[in-house]
């Protein structure tokens, strides 16, 4: 991606007042844009769009007509698997500062392994067209190795949290710098990873937020349900379902019973290729190094029976210091501010019945219900991309999002209640389009 532009440069629009530094940066350039949304800034190069490739909807409308600055940039940092800009430098932010400020602030940490952009379509546009000012962070380290950053198990997720905390604070302190006030409003939100850092964020430093959105955010539990449970018996029980014949109803049982959802069956020939086993091998090198030895990150799509095969993996059964490193990311249950949790009934990769469902309960038991507004998503699955490819199986959950985020408003500025607890039915009738713009809550 072509750098932003030259650092004190940043055109007539600004003239007439200082520019925001960013606390603990160890470098930032600013740039005044007639356009922060993607509308403008693919062309401009002020973001990345192979950051959120596939992450949306191909026909998900884009709003327009949001002037402002935005500032990247990077704090210091050991690691380099961020090329964005040339600096291969990790924790790079972006914070998007609107002429026209609503008084609010989100903050969101990545989906996956991407980098500091890849909200830029899903989140960023929408909440910048509401005034909002936007910062986004790439967590710490990206890709599919990132698990190789830090000393000991764990120490690459743990620095996610980390980021998503510094990047909430020096925002906050941007936000005060440009409008002369600080935020009246800051909010958490993201998807998958970034959910699991919404979740986080509200346990451990509710102090910083008001309140958070959290869609499909992945599961950390020593004592299980987690990713590295669930993916061994799909990565096992799979190739003999796909082969058909007769152990293909005991493989349909085992990939049940791990949690895959009734009816997504359709989806699991294109997440055992893409999701998977790649999936559960870096995940697992990140908390188990040990398991195949000498060898990084396992072996594609090994055969159950090879040596240190991930197939094969048992996170049950596996030494103290392994369920230590994920007690270091786990989460409790306990959240401080408010919180909506989204989740597809159809998600084929952090599968309902062992993530969400699972963490409402844990919300509950640490006693912080009243807290928390948990909606399942009737055939929404974990990408909304993929329905382009199944416009009639599936729906997308971006404007579900939405709905959340407006009832999170609502909820926080005493306006209304969001509904209790229920899963959001897909509508019989809906036309695509509907659905790419419309999901009601109640």
């Amino acid at each position: 991606m072509p750098a932003a532009g030259a650092e004190g440069a940043p055109g007539a629009r600004c003239s007439g007042y200082a520019l925001p530094h960013v606390p603990g940066a160890a470098h930032q350039q600013a740039d005044c844009l007639d356009e922060l949304t993607t509308a403008g800034t693919v062309a401009s190069g002020h973001t990345d769009p192979a950051d959120f490739a596939g992450l949306t909807p191909k026909d998900l409308p884009t709003p327009s007509g949001v002037p402002g600055i935005q500032i990247d940039g990077y704090f210091p940092d050991t690691s380099t698997t961020n090329t964005n800009h040339g600096w291969n430098h990790d924790a790079q932010f972006v914070i998007r500062l609107p002429d026209h400020w609503n008084g609010g602030l989100v903050v969101s940490g990545t989906p996956a392994n991407r980098e500091q952009y890849a909200n830029d379509r899903a989140i960023s546009d929408w909440v910048l067209s509401r005034g909002y000012a936007f910062a986004a962070t790439d967590k710490g380290n990206t890709g599919p190795t990132f698990y190789r950053d830090g000393r000991r198990p764990g120490d690459a997720v743990a620095e996610w949290n980390k980021r998503v905390t510094q990047l909430t604070r020096a925002a906050g302190a941007v936000v005060t710098q440009r409008y002369r006030r600080p935020p009246v409003r800051t909010l958490a939100t993201g998807l998958s990873n970034g959910g699991y850092l919404v979740r986080w964020q509200l346990e451990n430093h509710p102090e910083l937020y008001d309140g958070g959105v959290d869609w499909e955010g992945t599961l950390w539990r020593s004592d299980g349900p987690n990713p590295l449970a669930f993916l061994p018996p799909a990565l096992r029980a799979y190739p003999a379902y796909a082969a058909g014949g007769a152990g293909a109803e005991d493989a349909w049982k085992t990939l049940r019973r791990a949690g895959y959802p009734a009816g997504s069956e359709f989806l699991w020939p294109y997440h055992h290729k893409v999701y998977w086993d790649l999936t559960q091998r870096i995940y697992r090198e990140e908390a188990d190094p040990d398991f195949d030895g000498a060898t990084e990150a396992g072996t594609p799509y090994c055969a159950p029976g090879t040596p240190g095969c991930d197939a094969d993996y048992d996170y049950a059964t596996r030494p103290p210091a392994v369920h230590r490193a994920v007690d270091r990311i786990a989460l409790t249950g306990r959240i401080g501010k408010p919180l909506i949790t989204l989740h597809g009934t159809l998600d084929a990769l952090l599968p309902i019945s062992k993530d969400s469902d699972v963490y409402a309960r844990m919300v509950h038991q640490a006693g912080r219900g009243a807290l928390l507004r948990y909606y399942r998503i009737e055939d929404g699955t974990h990408v909304d991309s993929l329905v382009d490819a199944y416009p009639d199986k599936l729906r997308p959950i971006v404007p579900c999002h939405r709905s959340a985020f407006a009832a999170l408003e609502q909820w926080l500025t005493g306006k209304g209640r969001p509904p209790a607890d229920h899963t959001v039915q897909r509508p019989a009738d809906a036309a695509p389009a509907t659905l790419l713009t419309s999901c009601p809550l109640d």
